[in-house]
């Protein structure tokens, strides 16, 4: 399988309130192809929101995606995301194994 140009790969994450609502995110997002996989965590976050500090227990969904996917993926977490402001982080994916590699392109595609 030859890699296109262009189409690097990245991990995004974002947090939501619930497994329930993070289990909802990561099936759309399989089922439109804008993620290869969504690995869904547990986690207690700590930040200020509107001047005051907040610890919450929040789901992290980390997506296995491509550069490629990202202003689709931003779209519709924005139409689905339930946040008023949504965590919306990519990170380049600087080294993986050509086998996943070339697993997650393929998952990609329609």
């Amino acid at each position: 399988m030859s890699i296109a140009a262009g189409s690097t790969l990245i991990e995004v994450t974002t947090t939501v309130a619930s497994q329930i609502q993070a289990r909802e995110l990561a099936s759309v997002l399989l089922q439109h192809r804008l993620a290869a996989c969504v690995q869904v965590t547990a986690v207690e976050s700590h930040y200020r929101w509107q001047g005051e500090l907040q610890q919450e227990q929040e789901y992290q969904l980390r997506l296995k995606t491509r550069q490629d996917r990202f202003q689709s993926i931003a779209r519709l977490l924005a139409e689905r995301h339930p946040y008023e402001l949504p965590q919306l982080l990519a990170t380049e994916i600087t080294g993986s194994s050509e086998a996943y590699a070339a697993w997650l392109h393929q998952q990609l595609e329609d």
